[in-house]
């Protein structure tokens, strides 16, 4: 017991080591350019608790440090969230994944294929040949697309006034399918309509539930849609990064009373809350004050959804939010209920099946149940995979590994 007791403590140490090195040297000078404002960086075992190391401020030009409790727009580290309250209807057997997902939510049928454009610019319709279910909507084969990854609905955005999903509203996400439900794998708004599934079924808003079915047996009291006054306060800025390097805050906040709890991109939350996220698939399920999922449906949730299909590189359509983004180019990745699965051991130390993905403004996780280690790194910067953010995840994940070595 002593023994294990001390390897334990000497990881813990070598982890936090390392980790302070990096976070100190991608935080210094941050207003020049080349580093970032701050930083969260945090990694966790199934027995926890987790490293959470920090460095930085929340807004450049104000003093305030970043802290551990710093709160973050979350973005599209909430899609995961969102699959996990889908699996729970599943398992209460509410929900069919393979029925018509408009058996829940009746205005999904109404979404038809994007055809073509005239040469006048209007764009042609038909009808899709298959039915959306909500199993495409976790795996991101329902034909939904973001207009920053996609060069037809940035088209409709700029040309036929097409809403942000960032307004949050049901018009923003009631965008022309690419292709033809089952066929495909596009990255874009499928976790939004999920939520509206979720809401259908048990009759209340997307965040209600997850507070109470979710953030409640995981202890997660700082996560939610709408930012409480405390979570406001502690809530760093997003900063735009321009072509020179430099950055600059932009003052966005996520709409507070949206018409849509967005499931795809809408909870604010802190490092810590989500680490006991990712610590429950760590522990099959199992959350410090109760269980969430079954470990069954962990153990389906995690493997490949797509079949012979696979994740491709997301082109940076719209510089100002997205670069091209692509985890580990020229290794096989899939998609899993609703993970990026890297098919192959990746540089960084993560193992073949783990689960990962990010968020948009350059958050980025990894759930490696084969080694049983999680890690998060938050940072507010567009657009998203920024080469100083990402550079320093990678290097965060890849010392985490070597002390597990």
């Amino acid at each position: 017991m002593t023994d294990n007791h001390s390897q334990v403590s000497e990881w813990r140490r070598e982890v936090t080591v390392a980790v302070r090195t990096i976070l100190t040297g991608i935080t210094s000078d941050a207003d020049l350019g080349g580093r970032v404002p701050g930083v969260v960086a945090a990694v966790t075992r199934s027995n926890g608790p987790s490293i959470i190391e920090v460095a930085g401020v929340r807004a450049l030009g104000e003093a305030q440090r970043m802290t551990d409790d710093t709160v973050f727009a979350m973005f599209s580290t909430t899609k995961a969230i969102t699959a996990t309250a889908v699996l729970q209807c599943v398992e209460e057997g509410l929900l069919d994944l393979d029925a018509p997902a408009s058996e829940y939510v009746p205005e999904i049928a109404d979404l038809q294929v994007l055809d073509r454009f005239e040469p006048s610019g209007e764009p042609v319709l038909r009808a899709p040949r298959t039915a959306i279910t909500t199993k495409m909507l976790l795996l991101h084969t329902a034909g939904l697309g973001y207009p920053f990854f996609n060069e037809d609905y940035h088209r409709l955005a700029v040309d036929r006034g097409q809403p942000s999903i960032i307004t949050g509203t049901k018009d923003s996400i009631a965008t022309p399918l690419l292709f033809d439900p089952g066929t495909r794998w596009n990255y874009g708004s499928n976790l939004d309509w999920a939520g509206l599934v979720v809401e259908a079924i048990r009759g209340g808003r997307l965040g209600d539930v997850m507070a109470e079915r979710i953030f409640a047996p995981l202890g997660m009291t700082d996560t939610a849609f709408t930012m409480s006054p405390s979570m406001a306060d502690r809530r760093a800025e997003i900063h735009q990064r321009a072509d020179d390097g430099a950055l600059a805050p932009t003052g966005l906040v996520l709409p507070q009373e949206p018409e849509v709890q967005m499931g795809g991109h809408g909870l604010y939350s802190t490092v810590p809350d989500y680490m006991r996220f990712l610590r429950m698939w760590l522990n099959d399920g199992d959350g410090e004050f109760g269980r969430v999922v079954q470990r069954s449906t962990i153990e389906a949730a995690v493997q490949n959804g797509l079949g012979d299909l696979q994740v491709t590189m997301l082109p940076g359509v719209e510089p100002e939010l997205s670069h091209d983004a692509e985890f580990f180019p020229g290794q096989r990745k899939t998609w899993a209920y609703s993970f990026m699965v890297n098919e192959e051991d990746a540089p960084t130390g993560r193992s073949a099946g783990s689960l990962g993905w990010a968020g948009l403004a350059n958050l980025y996780y990894w759930i490696d149940r084969r080694n049983d280690v999680a890690g998060m790194w938050a940072t507010q910067i567009l657009p998203f995979v920024d080469p100083v953010s990402i550079g320093g995840y990678l290097d965060f994940e890849s010392a985490i590994y070597r002390t597990l070595d």
